[in-house]
This record gives C-alpha cells, sequence and structure tokens, in this order.
C-alpha cells in the first residue's frame, strides 16, 4: 500500500502477470466471439426471415474451414507456399464465401422449401437429418482425422502491446488481427446491404410481414435466397477464420461451434443482427475469462448460465423486442 500527494490510500497495485492474462484473455474472448457472431448472424438472418432455427448453419462453417484447407493444400501446403499469403488468403476467403452461400442456397432449396407452411417440428427436424448428412458425408470424404491450418508458419508474428500502454508481455498475434478486423469488415458490410440495400430493404419487410411483403410485391423465394447465400457465407468466412486462428478443423467441429452461436443468437435477440454481434462476443468473452481464471471444465456450465439467466431476465434476448401477437 501506499500514499498518493493528497495522503489518500491508493489500492495496491496489479500483478503484472494477473494484467498480462487479463489481456491475453480478452484478446482471445474477442476473436472466439467474432467467430461466434459471425455464425450467429446466419442463425438470426434466417430465423427473422422464416422463423426456422437452421442448425445444419453451423457444418456450413465445417465446410467452409475445410474448403479454405483445400485452397492452402492446393498451394503448395503452409510451409511451401507457391503464392503470397495474401493472394492466397483472398482467395481462401471468397472459395469458402461463395462455397458456404452455394451450400445454403442447396440447403434451402432442397430441405427447406417445401416445408414453409408445415408445422414447425418438421423443417426443425429436418435441418438436424441435414446437419447429420453433412457431417457424416464430411467424414466419409474428407477422413475422420484432424486437419491443421499451421497457420502459424506464415502468421507467426505478434504485435506487442506495451505502447498503448498495456503491460510489456501481452501481445495479439497477426491471426487474431486478421480474425478480428475481416470479422468487423463483413459486419460492416452486412449493415450497409441490409440497410442501403434495395434487396436489404426487402429482407426487413420480408421479416416482419412474409405474406404483405409478397402482397406488395417483394420476390419472397429471392429474398429467402438471398438471405440463406449470405448467412452461410458469413459462416463459410468464420470457418477460415478459425482455422487460422484455432488450426484444427475436422468434420464435427460444426456441431459445437453453431451451439455456441445458437446461444450467443439467442442471447443477443435471435433474429436482431446487432443483437447477434453483441452475444456472440459474450459468449466468447464468458468463455475466454472462465478458462483462464478458473478452469475450462467450467467454461460450458458458464455459457448456459449466461443463456438461462438471460432468458430468465429477458426473454426476448438483450437487444430483442417481445414479439407481438396478431390478432
Amino acid at each position: 500500500m501506499w500514499r498518493g500527494a493528497a495522503g489518500r490510500t491508493a489500492p495496491p497495485l496489479r500483478p503484472p502477470q494477473n494484467r498480462n492474462l487479463f489481456v491475453t484473455e480478452l484478446v482471445a474472448g474477442v476473436s472466439h466471439g467474432s467467430v461466434y457472431a459471425l455464425i450467429a448472424l446466419g442463425y438470426s438472418m434466417v430465423y427473422g426471415i422464416l422463423k426456422l432455427l437452421n442448425f445444419a448453419h453451423g457444418d456450413v462453417y465445417m465446410v467452409g474451414s475445410f474448403i479454405g484447407f483445400g485452397i492452402i493444400t492446393v498451394f503448395g501446403g503452409p510451409l511451401n507456399l507457391h503464392v503470397s499469403v495474401w493472394l492466397m488468403l483472398f482467395l481462401m476467403f471468397f472459395c469458402a464465401m461463395l462455397g458456404g452461400g452455394l451450400l445454403g442456397v442447396m440447403i434451402e432449396r432442397f430441405a427447406y422449401r417445401r416445408l414453409r407452411n408445415a408445422p414447425r417440428i418438421a423443417p426443425l427436424i429436418t435441418a438436424l437429418g441435414v446437419s447429420f448428412f453433412l457431417e457424416n458425408a464430411a467424414q466419409l470424404v474428407l477422413g475422420a482425422q484432424y486437419q491443421s491450418y499451421n497457420a502459424f508458419s506464415w502468421t507467426n508474428s505478434a504485435i506487442a502491446l506495451k505502447h498503448f500502454g498495456l503491460p510489456a508481455h501481452a501481445v495479439i498475434s497477426y491471426a487474431q488481427v486478421i480474425v478480428v478486423v475481416g470479422a468487423v469488415v463483413l459486419m460492416v458490410f452486412l449493415t450497409l446491404f441490409v440497410q442501403r440495400t434495395q434487396l436489404g430493404k426487402a429482407m426487413r419487410a420480408t421479416s416482419f410481414d412474409r405474406e404483405a411483403a409478397a402482397m406488395m410485391g417483394i420476390d419472397v423465394d429471392r429474398v429467402i435466397v438471398a438471405t440463406f447465400f449470405i448467412g452461410s457465407a458469413l459462416a463459410g468466412a468464420a470457418g477460415v477464420f478459425n482455422g487460422i486462428a484455432y488450426q484444427q478443423v475436422w468434420p464435427y467441429m460444426g456441431f459445437q461451434a453453431g451451439l455456441y452461436a445458437f446461444i450467443a443468437a439467442v442471447v443477443g435477440g435471435i433474429g436482431n443482427l446487432p443483437g447477434a454481434v453483441l452475444g456472440g462476443l459474450v459468449i466468447g468473452l464468458a468463455q475466454a475469462f472462465s478458462i483462464g481464471y478458473l478452469s475450462s471444465t467450467f467454461s460450458d456450465a458458464i455459457v448456459f448460465a449466461i443463456l438461462i439467466a438471460v432468458m430468465i431476465a429477458r426473454p426476448s434476448g438483450l437487444l430483442g423486442r417481445a414479439a407481438v401477437q396478431k390478432v
């Protein structure tokens, strides 16, 4: 304890290692939460339009991750790249987003379209069936073993944060910078698209009242296809971000990530795009700090405790609105 110039007792200084841990977990939580937010945006977009819980969405994220791994392999592997890293990153994201978007459109066309007016349990069971199909198909085609991006071989550098007044040993890796900055850019583009384009306005109108939008001349089928494409493209990009930051990909990675992203969408307010982003960051930070300060054993318990607490205190989510009952 020490006394300042005014004679008041100042709090003890925080040990540097604790400050380092806090910054480390904060950076990890934001980067992981950014991945959850991108996946949760797809959940919220589809739910806002169709009131459908697309549980196959996490497996689109898995497919996007494997597409990124395939691009790395085509260009010689991470240890022997034949092209520049920036060109490879561009191709990884372009192909993963295009492949994820097309997969989402195919899922909507062949699995969900005929069930739009069916009882809600029918598309829910179908979504689970599509999820199992994609997971087992990936295992059959790609094998059950883990694959690694080995991204640290070309994103091995780190940025020291001491220049920003943070502990000298606190660093943020280039992989984490790519994840956070890339996710923010995609979220900004999505926001501008939804708010300022004609198709984005049609999406908002359709989410508010699908039947009224159709009567006003909006092509609802086109809007739904575009929603699936954009949401699935974001999930494909999230898969590449995950591979860059956390290295390993495998056929069943989509189940757990999809579950956490769904929780994030519900916590933020499912159907609300800013809520999906907020929920993703909340879940990512909760996981990171629980692992850093407690144990990975309690990580899932804390995430589900947050979900339960939000559902009790605010059933519509942090940024969601209570549903208006039509009579």
